[in-house]
């Protein structure tokens, strides 16, 4: 018996899953269409903004919620195997029946609320160890009627940002590596002792209570850290402001050219990123969602910072190897991280 029912996390999920926007069949298939032309279609923008070469690009996959579910609960297997063979292995107590569907239940109703918020991404891991770029139609259509913006120009701009994810992980061979390394590290440092597991549960308790009372700060990912897995916290939300910020950046610059309306896309969806209901406030808050929204502006921020002083090739030796990478404080000061790695550009 495993840690977490994985079949049950799904169908929870898929169970819970908000219903997608009605469209008739012909609009959908042509939603489709259109995704996975366009997809295809911000290779070569992207490549010629960013100056890197991923090969060429397989078609993209555009799914719906219930198999963008599916997806994410087989990475995030893949990303949990070392901690749950751990406590399987330590603690076999832990493994019962009743324990691996409440898990399930938890791991469902996450991916279910994410299952309507997330437009598309790079699966950097799978079983296989090939990445694959998903797109995820309903909530694209949803999105671009809620914005009330041109529908062809948001799938577009959605396209160059997750196709620029795909050259990130295509043209860097070892960043999938060393963030699944990062994160494995952070799961090492979980401890599975009971006294452990039930401190942490206290602390998770109190805060969801501190977020659903609106707390500052207040966050469920943040309250199981451990100090030492919030160094390597810190490390990971820099390279993931990086990454974002990288794509936004490049979506932006290279919109003007193929994308007639995208400072309309851009002010809309930065405003209603901004403005969360009252259920999505409350989740953001628990799931320590608001700092992933931070990232955008702060990653997007450094990035053409740092192109500003040192140009694009320049900016490009981030991807040269780890220890080029952004620290968290080099990310709200670009500058700094130009001095550490490009000082010779700068004038």
């Amino acid at each position: 018996m495993e840690v977490i029912d994985w079949g049950l996390a799904r169908t929870i999920g898929r169970r819970l899953s908000p219903s997608g926007p009605t469209s008739s069949p012909d609009s959908a298939r042509s939603a489709v269409a259109e995704l996975r032309a366009l997809a295809q279609y911000a290779v070569d923008p992207v490549r010629e903004r960013t100056g890197l070469d991923a090969g060429d690009a397989p078609e993209a996959v555009v799914v719906d919620r219930g198999a963008w579910i599916d997806s994410n609960i087989n990475g995030f297997r893949v990303l949990l195997a070392p901690l749950l063979e751990r406590m399987a292995r330590e603690q076999p107590s832990l493994v019962t029946a009743v324990g691996s569907r409440a898990t399930a239940l938890e791991v469902g109703a996450v991916f279910a609320f994410l299952s309507g918020k997330v437009l598309g991404q790079y699966e950097a891991f799978t079983a296989t160890g090939e990445g694959r770029l998903l797109l995820v139609a309903p909530n694209i259509v949803s999105a671009e009627r809620r914005l009330d913006v041109e529908p062809r120009d948001f799938r577009l701009w959605v396209c160059l940002h997750e196709e620029t994810h795909r050259v990130q992980f295509g043209a860097v061979p070892w960043l999938a590596t060393h963030l699944i390394g990062e994160i494995h590290d952070y799961l090492a440092m979980s401890g599975v002792g009971a006294g452990d597991s039930l401190r942490r549960l206290r602390a998770g308790l109190a805060a969801a209570v501190a977020a659903a009372r609106g707390v500052e700060g207040a966050s469920l990912v943040d309250a199981v850290q451990t100090p030492e897995q919030r160094v390597i916290v810190d490390r990971i939300t820099a390279l993931m402001s990086l990454l974002e910020g990288h794509a936004d950046h490049v979506m932006d610059e290279v919109g003007p050219e193929i994308v007639p309306t995208v400072a309309t896309i851009r002010a809309r969806f930065d405003q209603r990123r901004g403005q969360p209901g009252p259920i999505d406030s409350l989740a953001r808050r628990m799931l320590g969602l608001d700092a992933k929204l931070r990232q955008y502006s702060e990653g997007r921020a450094f990035v053409s910072g740092a192109v500003d002083l040192v140009g694009r090739d320049g900016f490009n030796r981030v991807w040269s190897a780890p220890a080029a990478l952004p620290t968290r404080e080099e990310i709200l000061d670009p500058a700094a991280w130009c001095r550490r790695v490009a000082a010779d550009l700068l004038t």
